[in-house]
């Protein structure tokens, strides 16, 4: 009986043994993860940032630009009609005056024929009834009959000729021919594009400038320019600007008169324009990497009594590794250069290094 009691405390005792062994190997359950506020501020506190002050810079702004021909027409015809006759050469120069296209005119023909036989026979009328109202053979009201039906005759030539002329499509200037949109038969209208045609002898260039410099493109002054696909320069002088400021963009838009030799310029080419404005000694100047461009502006974060302010600026001239605020900044604000990423608005910033 004894032995009995003995086992069963051994069995008993080896249970509560496993069970201790299960509770403490078992493992402990990590507390959720809440945000380390000290790490944040810590890491918001590692940034650097600038004092806005103004600054010397000479002015020389970059401008996007657009080449265009000294004129530029669709050609279209002002009536229906078949095409009886294409001479567009797709690419090459015509003068002024070259028949582009004819259409089918053979009506228009016979009625002009037909109106001047009329006309021929209203004539001889008209001269036998002058010599008889010499010698009052005829009345005045017979003979003024006669003289109204050689007039009207003449109007109706005169139009059929005018509506003739509208068949067919003429070069109204020296230029080259774009790609043709129509062929030899087909029946086009008004609302049918024909052709373009570019006067290339002459190209101009177009361009936006910011409003703050507006004042400055004044007509005959030069701008520098290149194309695309080459490094050299060319010259183009200002003969006219915009009558308003664009409201959208707060911009410009200049017109100037490219000279020199443009052979290697195509109309509609991007042009990369260079102007120079002179020197500016109050220009408030900053690092592009301090500005966060947002979908319709773009800001930068100042240091207002220690916290972060989620500012709009305007920018304006642009060099290497810096851009000029027009707007947004004043003299005196420190703005975050660093960090940008970890920085929310009024969140405390603690600075490592301000310049």
């Amino acid at each position: 009986m004894r032995k009995i009691f003995i086992f069963i405390a051994v069995i008993i005792a080896l249970i509560a043994g496993i069970v201790a062994i299960r509770k403490y190997s078992a493992p402990k359950e990590e507390p959720s993860e809440k945000p380390n506020t000290k790490n944040y501020l810590a890491l918001v506190s590692h940034i650097e940032g600038i004092i806005a002050k103004y600054s010397k810079i000479d002015q020389d702004i970059e401008l996007s630009g657009t080449i265009i021909p000294s004129d530029e027409t669709t050609l279209m015809t002002e009536v229906a009609g078949r095409v009886v006759s294409l001479n567009l050469q797709e690419g090459k120069s015509v003068g002024k005056g070259t028949t582009l296209v004819k259409l089918f005119d053979d009506d228009l023909q016979a009625q002009l024929k037909k109106i001047e036989v009329q006309l021929q026979i209203a004539n001889n009328t008209e001269n036998r009834l002058k010599k008889l109202l010499n010698v009052n053979g005829v009345s005045q009201q017979e003979y003024d009959a006669a003289s109204l039906q050689v007039s009207n005759l003449k109007a109706e030539i005169d139009i059929i000729k005018v509506n003739i002329s509208k068949t067919e499509i003429k070069a109204p200037y020296n230029g080259v021919i774009g790609l043709k949109k129509i062929s030899l038969g087909q029946y086009i209208t008004p609302s049918n594009i024909i052709a373009t045609i570019r006067a290339v002898n002459q190209l101009k260039l177009d361009f936006s400038i910011p409003e703050k410099y507006s004042s400055a493109m004044k007509a005959g002054r030069i701008v520098e320019f290149n194309v695309s696909g080459s490094d050299k320069l060319f010259k183009a002088t200002i003969i006219a600007n915009e009558s308003s400021i664009e409201s959208d963009t707060r911009n410009l838009k200049v017109r100037a008169l490219i000279s020199g030799n443009i052979a290697d310029i195509i109309p509609g080419a991007f042009a990369k324009v260079k102007a120079n404005l002179g020197t500016d000694n109050n220009v408030i100047m900053i690092p592009t990497s301090a500005i966060i461009p947002m979908a319709r502006d773009k800001k930068v974060y100042i240091s207002k009594g220690g916290n972060a302010q989620f500012v709009t600026v305007k920018t304006g001239v642009r060099q290497a590794d810096k851009i000029e605020i027009l707007s947004g900044v004043n003299v005196g604000d420190t703005i975050v250069t660093t960090g940008l990423m970890f920085i929310k608005p009024k969140s405390p910033l603690k600075f490592s290094k301000v310049i």
